[in-house]
């Protein structure tokens, strides 16, 4: 089947599931296959000429016009919607049947209770949080920590003093979508003490949400 994939954690899904795509973004880190483009600036010229059964995008990842426009040139197009942990076995469960393959639903326990308050910035100038409805902050939420910015729409915009007035227990910096590194952790703790995670850990879902409950369970831990 031929498959191309607008959105990193599928790409990275349909590979661990012998699926691996004919084309994706330039963002799947992939190098040994065919890139159509961005997330949000696919060449939609390029993946009609490589005749793909089907696309596969996802509503936060990709842009409502690009998918009405693969529809319009004929393709057939798989639209994912993750926006919590409990979403990843429904959604993945129905990729893997248009695929032809096996999804194993994650065994998820009851979740820890809460125990820490987090600032989870994404980005910088200007700052933006992680906030909820985001498959983050559930998976974040399910380990017993909440964004100090939770009730505030998914990515609010603000201030960074607005940060330090809400005093998080933690800063949980991601190495994406910004690339938040030692280089910033003197501007992040004057927020809260500052922990640098894997920013795929924390949105990339699919196949990767096993290891990456393991991974951040075992560096929240850590913290007391």
């Amino acid at each position: 089947m031929r498959i191309v994939s607008l959105v990193p954690s599928v790409t990275g899904t349909l590979s661990a599931w012998d699926r691996t795509p004919i084309a994706c973004t330039r963002f799947c880190e992939r190098v040994d296959l065919v890139h159509v483009g961005g997330t949000k600036d696919p060449e939609l010229d390029r993946i009609v000429e490589l005749r793909p059964d089907l696309v596969v995008v996802d509503v936060e990842e990709n842009r409502r016009e690009d998918y009405d426009e693969l529809l319009a040139r004929g393709l057939d197009v798989h639209v994912l919607h993750v926006q919590s942990l409990v979403d990843v076995n429904s959604q993945m469960s129905e990729l893997a049947t248009r695929v032809d393959a096996r999804w194993i639903p994650l065994a998820l326990d009851d979740p820890t209770p809460p125990r820490l308050r987090a600032f989870i910035p994404i980005w910088r100038r200007p700052w933006m949080a992680l906030g909820a409805p985001t498959y983050g902050a559930s998976l974040l939420a399910y380990l017993g920590v909440m964004s100090v910015f939770e009730g505030e729409g998914p990515y609010p915009t603000l201030k960074l003093d607005e940060a330090i007035s809400r005093h998080p227990d933690v800063v949980l910096a991601p190495s994406e979508p910004y690339p938040f590194s030692t280089r910033q952790r003197g501007e992040l703790e004057t927020v809260a003490p500052t922990t640098f995670v894997d920013g795929k850990d924390l949105f990339w879902w699919g196949e990767r949400t096993t290891g990456a409950l393991t991974r951040l369970a075992t560096q929240l831990a850590a913290l007391g």
